[in-house]
């Protein structure tokens, strides 16, 4: 195992970034002004996710040629993503959250930085500064107007480029967020979409009248918390954190893998002991009670989980959270198999009907997901297979999260010689003792 850490002192904290354009870009074609409903799992999820996409030189697409092409595509998305060119209100006669399709359209911003791509540091490690490789939605161009999507494309002085992309939540899931980057880079080839995108998000709406069936300890409401404890996993802190990668290559995942099976012989996956070797180290590495509950939280796709499923072009927020909750002392004490099949018990649970109960739930209910640790996987969404003319990026990741509750799993670099096809980067951030505690914990287990 390895943990790829890097001093502050030693990362590049200043790319250099300048700004040359921002507009904003249209449909290219008229497109319809309607309104679209928002599912409770959409509303829920009202904050912008940013991502980077770096991408080597290419002596045939020089990054003048892919803004060019890019911006084109964009035009050309937004008449099958109209609602993307859309902007968040709230419906005054049902006091929901909507969009209105109104092709006010998405920022574009086009950027240079002094630094050559393969010097502005390990692109696997965090680094706050890629910041400045995104742009924000808020005031994008004007005060008061929030686009729900802005592009910045960001030339090196090598040629190389990054393209940094800001969506609201609201917009996409990973897995659609991937089905759109897929569509742009098949419209920037000059080929037509060969999906028929599925835009009716009330096949996720609430039943009428709600049937919470089950007990939903993975929720809570904003009625049950004092108003100055009021946060959520989703919510940054100006705590001090450190951050560190720790990577798992295929050989240390067997390895737990087979540690899960000692007592009996189960099926599991890679992604439940992962889970569950963080969360028994992200739990103990904290202030330690051992008669306090401890929970994990992660997403689960309910899209094949329904009845009927959900088409598989479906557009739009269709995940939901597991959990597992056990007391701290069982924690540190209980045999590794059984944390694994709490994890993967969490997933089991979510079937049509649980899944309706919690989207109910959200109908009769304002309040959040509940939880000391949510893991977020990117690891197997494959941003990095997407191939546009220009070729697949050199490497994705999100921006950096001040949140010492969530930990990212995203796949390892290309090349790394930790890690290959099936390793796995794991991204946290810890006060520093804390992060002492973990990184000790991590490997003692």
């Amino acid at each position: 195992m390895r943990t790829m850490c890097q001093e502050t002192s030693t990362l590049l904290l200043d790319m250099n970034v300048t700004i040359h354009e921002t507009s904003m870009v249209f449909p290219s074609k008229q497109t319809e002004k309607k309104s679209m409903f928002l599912s409770n799992i959409d509303k829920a999820l009202n904050f912008d996710v940013k991502t980077v996409h770096f991408f080597e030189a290419n002596k045939d697409f020089p990054p003048q040629i892919v803004t060019e092409k890019l911006k084109k595509a964009l035009e050309d998305a937004l008449v099958a993503y109209d609602f993307l060119a859309g902007r968040l209100k709230k419906n005054s006669e049902t006091n929901r959250l909507e969009i209105d399709c109104n092709s006010e359209g998405v920022g574009f911003v086009v950027a240079s930085s002094e630094y050559p791509l393969d010097q502005i540091g390990d692109l696997a490690y965090p680094n706050q500064a890629f910041a400045q490789f995104v742009h924000k939605t808020d005031d994008f161009l004007k005060i008061g107007d929030i686009p729900l999507c802005v592009v910045q494309v960001t030339s090196f002085q090598c040629g190389g480029f990054a393209i940094g992309i800001t969506t609201s939540h609201t917009s996409f899931d990973g897995l659609s967020f991937k089905t759109f980057l897929e569509n742009l880079a098949t419209l920037a080839s000059n080929m037509p979409l060969d999906v028929t995108l599925c835009h009716n998000r009330q096949l996720l709406a609430a039943r009428s009248p709600p049937r919470v069936n089950f007990p939903h300890p993975e929720m809570i409401k904003f009625d049950n918390i004092p108003l100055r404890t009021k946060s959520s996993i989703f919510k940054s802190t100006s705590e001090e954190l450190d951050f560190k990668v720790f990577q798992l290559n295929s050989k240390h995942i067997n390895c737990l893998k087979e540690k899960a099976k000692s007592n009996n012989n189960i099926h599991v996956t890679s992604f439940n002991v992962i889970s569950a070797h963080l969360w028994r180290c992200k739990t103990l590495s904290g202030t330690y009670d051992p008669n306090k509950s401890s929970t994990i939280l992660y997403a689960v796709d309910i899209r094949s989980r329904l009845n009927p499923p959900l088409p598989k072009a479906y557009i739009g927020n269709a995940v939901l959270f597991a959990y597992a909750s056990t007391k701290c002392e069982e924690l540190r004490k209980c045999e590794f198999s059984k944390l694994v099949e709490m994890v993967g018990e969490g997933s089991r649970r979510m079937n049509d009907e649980y899944a309706r109960s919690i989207i109910d739930w959200g109908e009769l209910y304002s309040g959040f997901p509940n939880g000391e640790i949510l893991v977020s996987s990117w690891w197997r969404l494959g941003f990095e297979e997407v191939e546009y003319p220009w070729g697949k990026p050199k490497y994705c990741c999100p921006l950096v999260y001040r949140s010492k509750d969530l930990i990212l799993l995203f796949p390892p670099f290309r090349g790394s010689s930790e890690g290959g096809d099936e390793g796995v980067n794991i991204l946290l951030a810890l006060p520093h003792i804390e992060m002492e505690n973990f990184q000790s914990l991590f490997y003692t287990f």
